[in-house]
């Protein structure tokens, strides 16, 4: 891979993209010392770019800078995790009494069909994970609050780290399913409190799954 394959965006963006999605695939492994020299390599650029772009994925969590011994992948701990499931299920709750109340038809009738592509992705974890995240993110976006928005996609980075061990417990795929369809009803009924109490709770089980 060559340095002029990374453009148009910034070096150093498109590096950090890079990196993200190599630690997201469990390439780069929690925990994991991350080889300056060899990625740099690997990408045809010098270590300039790629520092500024562990710089970027320390600012979100996912690097741990440590003095004198470079870069790591963030190993999440149970109070981490907790801490980030807490936080999520204050936002994303918020925001979906937000959606209940103002949403309209339309965007209820979008939240919809996207809930209608998670109960037919069962059969592909890493397909549901992928509509899960796009649900949960059109719902902020429709909530319209782009401060909670940021929040919540830096919150999910750091969640990611920890992504596939809540669905693989036994059934606890069947169990967010169910939950996103009460979330579902409760939604398109403009029930607003409801709607709040089902999201939070939708985060607290998912955390009893993840821990």
């Amino acid at each position: 891979m060559s340095a002029l394959s990374l453009a148009p965006r910034a070096l150093y963006e498109e590096v950090a993209e890079l990196l993200r999605q190599r630690i997201f695939s469990r390439e780069l492994e929690p925990g994991s010392w991350i080889d300056e020299l060899k990625i740099a390599e690997e990408y045809g650029i010098s270590r300039t770019p790629l520092r500024e772009a562990l710089k970027v994925l320390a600012a979100e969590g996912l690097v741990t800078m440590k003095v004198r011994r470079g870069a790591y992948v963030t190993e999440v701990s149970d109070k981490d995790l907790a801490d980030v499931y807490h936080l999520l299920a204050l936002l994303e709750s918020d925001a979906a009494a937000v959606v209940a109340q103002r949403g309209t038809d339309a965007e209820h009738a979008e939240l919809q069909t996207l809930h209608a592509e998670l109960e037919a992705a069962t059969a592909d974890r890493d397909r549901f994970f992928a509509i899960n995240e796009r649900f949960h993110m059109r719902l902020l976006e429709i909530a319209n609050n782009r401060w909670r928005e940021q929040m919540v996609a830096d919150l999910r980075k750091v969640m990611k780290l920890n992504r596939h061990n809540s669905l693989l417990k036994s059934g606890r795929m069947d169990d967010s399913l169910a939950e996103h369809r009460a979330l579902m009803a409760a939604l398109l009924a403009r029930n607003a409190p409801l709607t709040q109490q089902r999201m939070h709770a939708h985060f607290r089980n998912g955390l009893e799954a993840a821990t």
